[in-house]
């Protein structure tokens, strides 16, 4: 099996025969109780990301629109992968390692495959996964060095068994974790730092699932034991991404690991359950839970993907932008007619852009203010008409109308007023 296949919602299962009672227990509670806690992020994580972005990741990486079917569950997201692909473009890194094999080894190959050629080790407790992955990757002609790694590791000062990982280089430029789940301790994740004096100086560490409980918990402790690390936590994805640049060469040394024995473990996850029970994790600390996934293949989504493909091309070297605008010739080709820009625009790529129905043409915009904005243009359904409406797509605000029998939609990350406001310019030369 690999991440090509539809899986279950939880992940493979992992073996604790020989971690001793006391330890058991301990993981046990705490996977009960952050368990009782997490349920709308397991929820959320049903949901891989639209089709829409899927396929415009697809696109971007000349992959077949089929070749990662199915996403979601245990399994990275589009978001997630979106900034594999930006981060590998922007660093072009020579060593990437990977913990936790998958859809992220395929699209993090064919990225450093464009950009750079840069080796990419992946580590993942599988045995049979490991060998199914890396003759999926073959059959696409993408070369891996995947290890198997089996969870028999302590790294000092987290719980939970690590990766046995071996043959490391001594600077790594990107690090993506995406393991192991959760399901062996909620904080298991936070043993990933034990690379990261290995960063290279501009350095970037990705941590998948970043917005459920545990993680959140782990990226507050990397906060505090590598503060040459900058972290951010993003939610342009489903289920949340870390995003940490190191800023300078060199780190201080983790602090000593608090050793206490089984009663200390037990009273960990005792004292973290009282909490949860609390609501001072789930609401205080970490937020409000996040909506249920909303699995919309809409025009507003398909406005969103290509405003993100729009950036993501501006930040590759091996795609060409096109500033030359021709509408007469759009409108010829496609029968979609373009607004005229307001004075001031300036058109910073041009390209049509494949939709559920039929295409549609991306303009990426510049306005004299200086914002970057997509205008999509198409044949499609929207609750708007000739006056625009907004909502949200993550942290882009889309401004949508209606003319005839073709929507525009206009993103952007800037506040929805402007969107409205710039929306309605191009709305009356339409």
């Amino acid at each position: 099996m690999t991440s090509r296949e539809l899986t279950g919602l939880l992940s493979l299962a992992e073996s604790d025969a020989s971690l001793p009672f006391s330890r058991k227990v301990s993981d046990w509670a705490w996977r009960l109780a952050f368990g009782a806690i997490g349920w709308p992020w397991l929820l959320k994580s049903l949901h891989g990301g639209s089709k829409a972005d899927k396929r415009a990741l697809m696109t971007a990486l000349g992959l077949a629109p089929d070749a990662l079917p199915h996403l979601g569950s245990w399994k990275a997201d589009t978001g997630f992968l979106r900034h594999i692909v930006m981060q590998i473009a922007l660093l072009q890194p020579g060593i990437v390692v990977e913990l936790g094999a998958g859809a992220s080894t395929l699209v993090a190959a064919k990225a450093l495959a464009l950009h750079g050629g840069g080796q990419l080790i992946s580590f993942d407790q599988h045995a049979g996964f490991v060998d199914a992955t890396r003759e999926w990757l073959d059959d696409n002609g993408l070369s891996v060095d995947i290890r198997h790694a089996p969870l028999e590791a302590n790294v000092e000062g987290w719980p939970g068994r690590w990766y046995s990982v071996d043959r490391l280089p001594d600077r790594i430029d990107l690090i993506i974790i995406d393991g192991p789940p959760w399901s062996v301790h909620p904080m298991v994740r936070g043993a990933a730092d034990s690379l990261f004096r290995r960063l290279s100086p501009g350095g970037v560490v990705l941590l998948d699932d970043a917005a459920r409980p545990g993680e959140r918990l782990v990226a507050r402790r990397w906060r505090k034991r590598w503060p040459d690390i900058d972290f951010s936590l993003l939610h342009d994805g489903t289920k949340g991404t870390l995003v940490g640049v190191k800023r300078v060469a060199g780190v201080p040394p983790a602090p000593a690991n608090d050793n206490g024995g089984a009663f200390r473990h037990a009273a960990r996850a005792a004292g973290i359950a009282a909490l949860i029970a609390l609501g001072w994790i789930g609401r205080g600390a970490l937020g409000e839970f996040p909506d249920p996934a909303q699995a919309s293949t809409t025009f507003i989504d398909e406005a969103a993907a290509s405003h993100r493909t729009g950036l993501l091309r501006q930040a590759m070297v091996s795609q060409v932008e096109s500033t030359h605008l021709d509408s007469v010739e759009i409108a010829r080709s496609t029968g979609i007619r373009l607004p005229k820009l307001p004075e001031g625009w300036r058109v910073r790529d041009v390209q049509l852009y494949p939709t559920n129905s039929s295409p549609a043409v991306a303009l990426s915009l510049t306005t004299p203010q200086g914002e970057a904005v997509t205008l999509l243009a198409g044949r499609a359904e929207t609750p708007a008409d000739a006056k625009p409406l907004v909502t949200k797509r993550a942290s882009e605000n889309i401004a949508y109308w209606e003319n005839g029998d073709q929507a525009l939609a206009l993103t952007g990350t800037m506040p929805a007023e402007r969107a409205l406001e710039l929306a309605a310019m191009l709305a009356r030369n339409t």
